[in-house]
C-alpha cells in the first residue's frame, strides 16, 4: 500500500470558490502545474482560489481546499498515474505518452511524499509567489484525540460574569 492525499468535503464552501469542486474521494496532486501556462498576477476569481489553496482531484479534474492521507492499492495507484498522464498528454501538450506518464508519476511521487503522516491526517496548501517564484506550503491538520460533543449538548447561551468599572449605558429602547 501507498499513501496519497484524497480529496475531502467538510463543507460545500468548494462548489463555491472553485470554477469546478473535486467530489469527495477522489485521489489528488497538488496540481500547480495547472498554473504553467498563466500569470499568477493576473488570476482573478475562482482561478485564483484554485491557485492559491487547490489541490487537483484526478477523477473530476475538480478542485479541494483539502485532502486527507489515505492507503492506495497498487491497482488505486496505477490508476491515478495512468488518468493523470491522460490529462498531461490531452491538456498540456506532452510530446507523448511515455513523457505524460513520466511527468504523471512524478507528480504522483510528490503527492505521495506529502502523506508521510497517519491515514486521517488532514493537508492544506497555500501557493504563492515570492521573489518571482512560484512557492508551495503545505500544513497538516491532525484530528482530535477527543471528539467534539454533540452539537445538542453545546450551550447556545452562556452565563458570563462581568465587573463594570463604570455603570453600563442603557439606552431606553422605549423611546427609541
Amino acid at each position: 500500500m501507498i499513501r496519497l492525499p484524497r480529496t475531502i468535503r467538510l463543507d460545500p464552501s468548494d462548489r463555491l470558490v472553485f470554477e469546478r469542486a473535486a467530489e469527495p474521494g477522489e485521489w489528488a496532486v497538488p496540481g500547480g502545474f495547472e498554473f504553467w501556462d498563466s500569470d499568477p498576477a493576473t488570476l482573478t476569481g475562482k482561478r485564483r482560489q484554485a491557485f492559491r489553496a487547490g489541490f487537483l482531484g484526478l477523477s473530476s479534474l475538480g478542485w479541494s481546499s483539502l485532502v486527507e492521507v489515505a492507503e492506495a492499492s497498487p491497482a488505486e495507484h496505477k490508476a491515478a498515474v495512468a488518468a493523470l498522464a491522460a490529462h498531461i498528454l490531452a491538456a498540456h501538450g506532452a510530446p507523448d505518452a511515455a513523457a505524460a506518464r513520466a511527468a504523471a508519476e512524478e507528480e504522483i511521487a510528490f503527492a505521495a511524499s506529502l502523506c508521510d503522516h497517519p491515514p486521517g491526517t488532514v493537508l492544506a496548501l497555500a501557493r504563492r509567489i515570492e521573489a518571482g517564484a512560484v512557492r508551495e506550503q503545505f500544513r497538516t491538520l491532525h484530528r482530535r484525540a477527543e471528539p467534539l460533543r454533540e452539537p445538542a449538548a453545546l450551550p447556545v447561551f452562556a452565563v458570563v460574569e462581568e465587573v463594570e468599572d463604570e455603570p453600563a449605558e442603557r439606552p431606553d429602547l422605549t423611546r427609541l
